[in-house]
């Protein structure tokens, strides 16, 4: 596949790409330009990211193409949050999303100001009714997120999805198949050490966001893709509800898109 396979699943825009590296550069251009034009407009942006090895092309193409030209980002007029941490990991622990994001972008970009999760604080009430204040205090401009093997986004899994959540940041249990996928992405040896709870954003949260770059690379991730963009839209895959959000792309690979019909 040389070139890109456009689609749309009801409101949702679907680029399907040739490998991974494709994926996120065109994901990082778009969302660099965004940035961009918004910074300039207005002087400033809000902008959500995931923690995980399928945001890793996109992240890197992001801090590349943010250096150039027309897609130039002033990173010092960005507010910056993460999306979900487990509870109890302090931002040093190296599976700690702090960490992630530590490594993986804020250490290459001067951002303006980045509000992290502190889920290992005691009165989680407390954390999450700060992170509340945080978000609700401007609209979010552009979520960078991905989807789950179980079509979880953040942690929102389907055992606790709620798409009309009063919260807008809450801990919950993961799910056996949420916590099985941390070991097979590589970031926990074995599944007992993955932690059983987390904080997270909430569905709103996603669906009041003025735009939506959706990241998923890989075979494992095809079922949810496939669910997300063809089975209806419900809670046994939280992802499927993008399919009504006004201005989401999904950038995919040709692994990713395995399963489709189209």
């Amino acid at each position: 596949m040389k070139n890109p396979r456009y689609l749309t699943a009801g409101r949702l825009a679907v680029e399907i790409h040739a490998d991974r590296p494709a994926l996120g550069l065109a994901a990082a251009r778009a969302a660099a330009a965004y940035l961009h034009d918004l910074i300039a407009a207005r002087g400033e942006a809000r902008v959500i990211f995931a923690c995980a090895p399928s945001q890793n092309e996109f992240l890197s193409s992001l801090i590349a193409v943010s250096r150039e030209g027309h897609t130039a980002v002033d990173w010092s007029r960005v507010t910056a949050f993460h999306m979900d941490d487990y509870v109890g990991l302090p931002g040093t622990h190296p599976q700690s999303f702090r960490h992630f994001l530590q490594t993986h972008f804020l250490s290459h970009v001067k951002i303006g100001r980045f509000h992290p999760l502190p889920a290992e604080e005691r009165d989680a009430t407390a954390v999450a009714a700060r992170y509340t204040a945080l978000l609700a205090e401007k609209p979010i401009d552009l979520i960078c997120l991905g989807i789950g093997e179980n079509g979880h986004i953040a942690f929102n899994d389907p055992p606790v999805a709620d798409f009309a959540d009063p919260e807008l940041v809450k801990v919950v249990e993961l799910d056996r198949a949420c916590r099985e996928q941390q070991v097979a992405d590589g970031c926990f040896p074995t599944f007992e050490q993955v932690p059983r709870h987390a904080f997270t954003l909430t569905v709103p949260v996603f669906r009041r966001a003025t735009r939506l770059s959706i990241h998923v690379p890989g075979p494992r991730k095809a079922a949810a893709v496939r669910a997300t963009i063809e089975h209806p839209i419900a809670t046994a895959c939280p992802a499927s509800i993008l399919r009504l959000h006004p201005t989401a792309t999904l950038y995919i690979d040709a692994d990713a898109a395995g399963l489709l019909r189209v």
